[in-house]
């Protein structure tokens, strides 16, 4: 009798099959990632979800069926988890479209080429389903900077009494931008050209990218604090700086990979500094150890071979994780030959990013204690823009309570952002910008 009741149990366990599992999911956490590049919602659960959506293009709205759950007050969180300034979603609806499927409904606020894609349990993470919502019509990012500095350089002029418009250098660019053409490599120059003016009339871009973001919060140190957000406000103060200067008499703009807390892929971070035409390429993170010990700044640059040390490896295979924490879409039809065009680092590109490294770290020296007194080198994947050079620094050991302490000061934010800013002016007073290539 007892062999007849497990049997009878196994029998129903097998006819219920996978609905009845996934009635079983607990719905962990909902979260909405707003941005100008695209918009991220996720769904954390304690199993994968099955969907199956649609986009309608008029109105443009995604519809989403979850199948096997029943609504559940998690889900109904999402509705009010949109923010009004959202600038791809327009509001969220959820609801029980039928025994054992819930349906969300996102209505957009313009056309969207959306991506639906599901993670399997990493780091703090167990399974997310995850829908990027990418503008079709993306702005150009370099005709927005150059806009807006035209935008500032117009508003300068009218404050001032009987000032007439000149010639403005910057027009030359934006009718340029158009053609997208390609930075030279440091180092090299033009066939014909002989050395480089020390005046080229132009916008000097330095691409700033604040690390991790979104759904990866990078390393979180003894008292809570996440490393995407300190180097989100470094990277806001030291854009302040850069773009208040000039160098020989050429107008500075600063580039922010990330403005606001989202997550961006490692390529697209050096495609976006390659769009803009940066001169320069900085990331910036704070450092995290398995004891509480290390401490001190350090800045890295990009190895064509080796690590210079075994800290370096560490330090960029862990950097290099960032892709898999914050949820990368493996199925994207790009992402890997982008990736691969990419890796393509050059000595000349490498020789200048240490010269760049050399004279941030001297300037960190003299505002903090720095971990190494000397460039390292590992094969960090956000450094491989083939032709911009590019440091990576590390600020701080968020993991030392003392530092993690001194990140969270804004007075330190405000000397590091000091000396940062000085690394860089002191960088192009010995390696003047080269005139852009005008050819396509």
């Amino acid at each position: 009798m007892k062999r007849r009741s497990v049997l009878q149990s196994g029998a129903l366990v097998l006819l219920l099959g996978a609905q009845h599992i996934a009635r079983g999911a607990t719905i962990l956490a909902v979260r909405v990632w707003p941005a100008p590049d695209y918009s991220r919602v996720t769904i954390e659960s304690d199993t994968a979800l099955t969907t199956k959506h649609i986009f309608v293009a008029s109105p443009p709205r995604l519809a989403v069926d979850i199948e096997g759950i029943d609504l559940n007050p998690a889900l109904k969180e999402l509705v009010a988890k949109v923010r009004a300034d959202d600038p791809n979603i327009a509001g969220i609806r959820v609801g029980q479209f039928a025994p054992g499927i819930v349906r969300l409904v996102l209505d957009l606020k313009q056309p969207i080429a959306p991506q639906v894609f599901t993670l399997s349990p990493v780091a703090a993470y167990q399974h997310r389903l995850v829908f990027d919502l990418y503008p079709t019509q993306a702005t150009d990012p370099l005709e927005a900077l150059i806009a807006e500095r035209l935008q500032d350089a117009q508003t300068a002029q009218g404050s001032k009494p009987g000032s007439t418009s000149g010639h403005d250098p910057l027009g030359d660019l934006i009718a340029q931008s158009t053609k997208k053409p390609v930075a030279l490599a440091k180092g090299s120059e033009p066939a014909g050209a002989g050395a480089p003016a020390a005046r080229t009339d132009r916008l000097i871009i330095v691409a700033l990218d604040p690390g991790h973001g979104g759904e990866d919060p990078g390393a979180v140190g003894p008292g809570g604090t996440r490393e995407k957000d300190v180097v989100l406000r470094l990277a806001h103060l030291l854009r302040d700086r850069i773009n208040a200067a000039s160098i020989n008499g050429n107008t500075m703009r600063a580039y922010l990979t990330r403005d606001a807390d989202f997550f961006v892929p490692l390529h697209v971070r050096v495609q976006k500094a390659r769009r803009v035409q940066a001169d320069l390429f900085v990331s910036l993170h704070a450092d995290a150890f398995f004891t509480p010990q290390p401490q001190g700044a350090s800045v890295f640059a990009l190895s064509q071979g080796g690590a210079s040390s075994s800290a370096a490896r560490w330090m960029a295979a862990k950097e290099n994780k960032a892709d898999l924490i914050g949820g990368l879409n493996v199925k994207s039809k790009d992402a890997t030959v982008q990736r691969a065009l990419l890796d393509m680092s050059t000595t000349a590109q490498i020789n200048d990013s240490l010269k760049l490294g050399k004279n941030l770290l001297g300037e960190i020296g003299r505002v903090g204690k720095l971990h190494k007194g000397k460039v390292e080198q590992a094969g960090f994947a956000v450094l491989k823009a083939p032709d911009i050079p590019s440091v990576l620094v590390e600020a701080a050991f968020i993991s030392n309570p003392a530092e993690e302490i001194k990140l969270n000061s804004e007075e330190y934010q405000t000397q590091l952002a000091d000396a940062l800013m000085r690394g860089i002016e002191s960088y192009f007073a010995k390696n003047p910008p080269l005139a852009r290539n005008r050819s396509v």
